[in-house]
């Protein structure tokens, strides 16, 4: 049985986890120490935010220590050499530190705490102080990482974990944790958590959006049928419920109801008080762009108005919030003729601008993901033509309407088409879609800062996590971020619900311990990160130590 805390409060929890590290409050406490109980990586990722919590952003000025003669003894192998390294070391600690920026103290304390309940599961009932927090008894699977989340003390044991080895739903015997909604939080590992009430049929190329506490699933392809139902996921109480929506009249002069078409394949987008339904596929297509809106606090359904020249109507298109304003791109018309068209609709003026954006732009296609990083870049991953499927990553500079291809870092992903994306800070995380062959297993996220790939996790067998046409949105539980999939096709149309809470050590660890960025993505880190703009800096290598590359052409921070 592993031991999991559950209800000590921040920021309590936080210096009951700092202590057990071993800091003693000095701002250079025990850096050595935590070096030598952690990997080097996981040290360092501790003591950055550790200072950022207890001291606040990094306002070190430049070492003093880094000038000419100080390298010379190090390249020439002088007396003070030891001393040299030591001073590197901290020097990378301190850089280590200065990569978090502007991050809260509140957001610190919980990341600390989060990795270290990653490294170290039962840290605190080993810890040595005597600050009392309840715990509970868990039996772990596969080494996967239980948070149990305290909110209205509904208790689950039916919780199951989606097995990387086969595919299949293993139960998750003797879990009694006190938690909420969707059940007890695994990381990087897809659970399927207890849900009741009515659950909408099984479909894909549905869309869904969270509005607070709430999933919305609207429409979609079912045997070959579009849909037009509206459900909604209670995420605290894991219930579904379907939402019987009314339809707007067109005015009070002509009470004729608006016609709401079912479709498929179109883009749900919370703004403001309302969704908005935009594109999709229908068995009777219209010639142009159809933007329709929900408005969630009198339950109709609406059709908007929009000015200019709106987009052919299509199907399989991304619908990008940067914003004020839609970004369109792509998609399959009502003649199966496959897009790479560029649109834009201002939300505030309901207006429509065709952009004829410079560079090469990606080759047209369907069933893409796109995302917007800074506010300023559109990335566009994957998707299909009517012959093959696509790996490739294209990116568009919103300031300069220009496109480029950068080159792509890590475990680049197989190809794929269907597959569906959310953004959580700077990583784009990736799951489902396939070839028309097989659905991708894999679980994917690309940091958008240094367009660097990893896989998160992967399952096996005909699963909905390896299905085309799936949705996936961010929720959250107890302040956490947290993955949730819906639907999708594999064989057959799916209706489950399968969710992931992202480990913070991964993605901190790529932003901090990440190398020197391509000039292939020059542009983008340029913009995003003017503090990351290094020729060479330090390796840490595979026992620990930090050994120097190219001092010759190293520029430390300022």
């Amino acid at each position: 049985m592993a031991r999991a805390s559950s209800g000590l409060a921040y920021p309590e929890r936080f210096y009951a986890a700092a202590a057990y590290v071993g800091f003693d409050g000095s701002p250079n406490s025990n850096d050595k120490d935590i070096g030598s109980r952690f990997s080097n990586d996981v040290a360092l990722i501790l003591y950055a935010l550790y200072q950022q919590a207890t001291v606040g952003p990094c306002n070190v000025p430049k070492p003093s220590f880094w000038n000419p003669v100080e390298q010379g003894k190090w390249k020439s192998g002088s007396d003070d050499r030891n001393v040299y390294s030591e001073r590197c070391e901290s020097f990378f600690y301190l850089y280590s530190w200065k990569q978090l920026g502007n991050m809260v103290s509140a957001e610190a304390m919980r990341l600390f705490v989060k990795i270290l309940e990653e490294e170290e599961p039962g840290w605190y009932s080993r810890a040595s102080n005597s600050v009392l927090e309840p715990v509970t008894d868990v039996q772990m699977n596969h080494n996967a990482i239980v948070e149990p989340i305290i909110e209205n003390r509904n208790s689950f044991a039916e919780t199951k974990t989606i097995s990387a080895e086969n595919g299949g739903l293993i139960e998750t015997q003797d879990i009694d944790v006190v938690s909420e909604g969707l059940g007890s939080v695994v990381y990087d590992q897809w659970t399927s958590p207890p849900i009741t009430g009515q659950r909408p049929k099984g479909r894909y190329e549905h869309a869904a959006a969270v509005v607070e506490d709430k999933m919305y699933i609207y429409g979609g392809n079912h045997n070959g049928r579009y849909l037009s139902d509206l459900h909604v996921l209670d995420l605290r109480s894991c219930t579904w419920s379907k939402v019987e929506a009314k339809v707007e009249s067109k005015s009070v002069e002509t009470p004729s109801p608006v016609n709401i078409t079912p479709s498929a394949g179109h883009s749900l987008i919370p703004w403001e008080h309302k969704l908005l339904s935009i594109a999709g596929h229908t068995k009777d297509p219209s010639e142009t762009f159809q933007v329709k809106a929900f408005d969630l606090q009198i339950g109709t359904w609406s059709m908007l108005n929009t000015y200019g020249k709106p987009p052919v109507s299509r199907g399989g298109q991304s619908v990008t919030l940067v914003g004020t304003t839609l970004v369109i791109f792509g998609g399959q018309d009502a003649k199966q003729t496959l897009l790479n068209d560029l649109h834009i609709l201002d939300l505030e003026t309901l207006t429509w601008d065709e952009i004829d954006a410079v560079g090469v732009p990606p080759s047209p296609r369907s069933g893409h993901a796109a995302a917007v990083h800074a506010e300023r870049y559109l990335l566009i991953f994957g998707g299909g033509s009517h012959a093959t499927c696509f790996n490739d990553l294209h990116v568009l500079d919103l300031q300069t309407m220009e496109w480029s291809r950068p080159t792509q870092q890590g475990e680049i992903p197989v190809p794929r088409a269907g597959h569906a994306g959310v953004t959580v800070g700077e990583n784009w995380f990736i799951v489902g879609g396939g070839d028309n062959k097989s659905g991708a297993s894999e679980t994917v996220v690309l940091n958008m800062s240094t367009l660097a790939w990893s896989v998160v996790t992967s399952v096996g067998g005909r699963v909905p996590l390896a299905s085309e046409g799936l949705s996936l949105v961010v929720g959250s539980l107890n302040g956490e971020d947290i993955l949730i999939s819906f639907g999708g096709y594999n064989g057959h149309y799916n209706n489950e619900v399968n969710v992931l809470k992202p480990s913070h050590k991964s993605t901190l660890q790529s932003k901090i311990m990440e190398g020197p960025v391509p000039d292939s993505v020059s542009a983008v880190h340029n913009a995003t990160n003017p503090t990351r703009d290094l020729e060479s800096e330090f390796e840490v290598g595979q026992e620990g130590k930090i050994r120097d590359t190219a001092i010759d052409n190293f520029e430390p921070m300022v």
